[in-house]
């Protein structure tokens, strides 16, 4: 009976791959491209970068020196003045009162949007009901009709029923739902196999113990996405509050920046200090949640 030879493997033959491949990685050509690109990605982010610079350069200056010139400044003429900072948090406006207010609106919308579109996104995507379709569509319309046209019935709404100068009117509706986000969250869902519906049914959950423990924890990606949207939204937000509150107490952030420019004699060094505090949250923000944030937007389908 004649035998088959296995084929004889040389001792060095994971070296000699580990050196092909090095040496593949690290050829001239490919070194080179490398540093191209990395030159390349590097000077268009300090050219996007450029207006944080001056706004930067603008905090620093002094209170006689002028902000606008006919060339700009790009490096202060005198000593560089970090007190800036501390007169917007504490002399100029109060800021860090503003920075909590601020935060108590987004952060209640935050939990809103996530809390009402995740469940009727659900409904949507999950769940067989008679009529579904019909109010899918009638859900996509009112994406068609623009806030502007609601903003005067919705203010009027909100003051006979007493909500005016209070944080309820920019806070509750978010508790209604948001007509976007639970199309994009509906049509995530969609893309989760049914078959793990049906292997919880058999093992004895119900609808709302498919949708905490199975449905939920596998759409964190794109309900990041809806939170971080819902942030960036809410944090900029200078409509909304300026129609709602009354008092200076109650003010955002994007209140106390439009009440810096209307004055008389705009302090622009501070003004400047002031927005780059105020871009600090939405950057920690993005930081945190990049890679989710990323994720999520590359994986919500189109599934009809």
């Amino acid at each position: 009976m004649k035998t088959v030879e296995a084929p004889s493997v040389r001792a060095d033959a994971p070296a000699r791959a580990r050196a092909g491949r090095v040496g593949r990685r690290w050829r001239p050509r490919t070194l080179v491209f490398r540093l191209v690109m990395y030159a390349l990605l590097l000077g268009l982010s300090a050219f996007i970068l450029l207006p944080v610079g001056w706004m930067l350069t603008a905090a620093l200056k002094p209170d006689r020196v002028p902000v606008f010139t006919a060339t700009p400044e790009w490096w202060p003429r005198e000593f560089w003045h970090w007190e800036n900072f501390r007169r917007v948090l504490t002399e100029s406006m109060p800021f860090l009162r503003y920075t909590l207010n601020t935060t108590l609106v987004v952060v209640s919308n935050v939990l809103g949007v996530l809390i009402s579109c995740s469940l009727v996104g659900f409904g949507f995507a999950r769940m067989r009901f008679r009529g579904s379709k019909i109010l899918f569509s009638i859900l996509i319309i009112t994406m068609l009709i623009p806030w502007q046209v609601l903003m005067v019935p919705q203010f009027l709404m909100f003051f006979k029923i007493h909500w005016y100068g209070t944080y309820l009117p920019l806070i509750v509706p978010s508790f209604g739902g948001t007509a976007f986000f639970i199309f994009l969250i509906r049509q995530y869902m969609r893309t989760i196999p049914r078959d793990l519906d049906d292997a919880a049914r058999v093992d004895g959950l119900n609808n709302w113990q498919i949708f905490w423990r199975i449905i939920l924890p596998l759409s964190t990606p794109v309900l990041t996405v809806c939170a971080v949207f819902t942030f960036l939204w809410n944090w900029n937000n200078l409509l909304g509050p300026l129609l709602y509150l009354d008092s200076d107490e109650k003010f955002t952030v994007a209140i106390g920046l439009a009440n810096l420019v209307t004055r008389s004699d705009t302090p622009w060094n501070l003004m400047m200090a002031a927005n780059l505090l105020s871009i600090i949250p939405p950057i920690v923000v993005y930081f945190f949640a990049q890679k989710k944030l990323i994720g999520g937007i590359a994986s919500v389908g189109l599934k009809g």
